[in-house]
């Protein structure tokens, strides 16, 4: 198979191999006006590549950022959670005695009073027991009253040896028998009164009464618990339950013993309605499932508006931080030991400083560590701060010193 040649490339070597020729052809002249243009690219060349100066890069821009002003002043630390409403006490009414449910004293949802009438059973049976215990009573002592001349007659006749012994025993024995009769009789009359008081129930606290449930016209049995009358809730004072870390807990009972443990407590309204209660309950154990401990505040609850089984919201004061740094809560940053804050000193440098919290109230945090009041703490652009470079204060915050915490 044959392989044909482009004709420029078969004289392509005849060119090279004639260049020697062409070139002592020329004359001197020539040679040098070649030889000069050609020095004159090299030194081109040369010039770009080896002896032009590089053009310096351009210094890189301080960051603009955003600062506030550290300050130091008092803070109090309060902690928040959801608190629920407890009632002081809870009755269930019964019957203490069994008999027909004549009438209802009272409207459900009603508030009464310790000692009012709430419900009366019928009387008649018991007033008629009553009688009985009475005549049983007179009978009785009437007897006894005989027994006893009988026994001081005995006696002195025995002394005269005008009656053997044992008759004088017969009607001792008998007198104290009859007297031991009377007794009884009477603690059978002061049953059937009691009895008799028991058909008029009478309301053991001060409460909201819950719904009936039992009418009247029915038969109620006495001392059956399972069978209740009605419910009363006592709502004035209530008790506030909720639960705060265990670690709180020394300092719960410093001040609950030094008589300064309040809790705030806020409706769930429209008007969010805050009041303020003493902690008067601090539970004796902590619950191991979430590590928390009970409290309970008592509140006088005259207005009625909370209600047991409330939710509310609870505020908490723990403790007090006299003299405490605070900066914006936009300055703290979390690190993968600690937190830090960037601080900008006066050559306009960004300084790292490493911190601890103290307190975060959502608005300014309470920090201890190397940040003084009046320092300067980048709140805007800490993403290009780096420490030790220069920053550019773009724009200063208003409002330079931090506001107070919200309660």
């Amino acid at each position: 198979m044959d392989i044909k040649v482009p004709n420029a490339l078969q004289s392509a070597p005849s060119v090279v191999q004639g260049f020697p020729a062409a070139w002592r052809r020329t004359n001197s002249r020539q040679r040098w006006v070649i030889a000069g243009l050609l020095l004159l690219v090299a030194a081109a060349f040369a010039w770009r590549f080896i002896f032009a100066p590089v053009p310096a890069q351009p210094k890189p821009q301080a960051p603009p950022v955003q600062v506030e002003t550290a300050t130091q002043r008092p803070v109090t630390i309060v902690e928040h959670t959801i608190g629920t409403i407890l009632a002081a006490s809870t009755v269930q009414v019964t019957a203490l005695v069994s008999g027909q449910l004549l009438s209802t004293d009272f409207v459900e949802g009603q508030m009464v009073h310790k000692n009012d009438i709430i419900f009366r059973i019928d009387p008649k049976p018991f007033i008629a027991a009553l009688n009985q215990a009475k005549a049983a009573l007179a009978r009785d002592t009437a007897t006894m009253i005989s027994a006893e001349h009988d026994k001081v007659r005995f006696t002195t006749l025995a002394k005269q040896g005008a009656a053997s012994a044992e008759q004088r025993d017969q009607a001792v024995a008998a007198a104290d028998a009859d007297a031991a009769t009377v007794q009884l009789d009477k603690a059978a009359v002061q049953t059937a009164e009691l009895n008799l008081g028991y058909t008029v129930i009478r309301s053991p606290v001060d409460g909201k009464t819950g719904p009936l449930l039992v009418y009247s016209g029915n038969l109620v049995i006495g001392n059956n618990s399972a069978s209740p009358l009605v419910t009363i809730t006592q709502i004035q004072p209530v008790m506030v339950s909720f639960f705060l870390p265990q670690s709180d807990l020394p300092k719960l009972e410093d001040r609950l013993h030094a008589g300064k443990l309040d809790a705030t407590i806020v409706e769930h309204d429209s008007a969010g309605t805050s009041v303020s209660a003493p902690v008067t309950f601090i539970s004796n154990q902590v619950q191991s499932t979430t590590g928390t401990i009970e409290l309970r505040a008592t509140y006088k609850n005259d207005d009625l508006k909370l209600v047991p089984g409330q939710l509310v919201d609870v505020a908490a004061t723990v403790s007090d931080i006299p003299k405490a740094t605070l900066v914006p809560r936009d300055a703290v940053n979390l690190g993968p030991d600690s937190h830090y804050v960037f601080v900008v000193d006066k050559q306009g440098i960004a300084r790292l400083r490493n911190i601890n919290l103290l307190y975060d109230d959502g608005t300014n945090d309470a920090i201890s560590g190397p940040v003084n009041p009046g320092d300067r703490v980048i709140i805007v652009g800490q993403v290009r701060a780096t420490n030790g470079q220069p920053v550019t204060v773009h724009k200063m915050a208003h409002g330079a010193a931090v506001g107070a915490p919200a309660q």
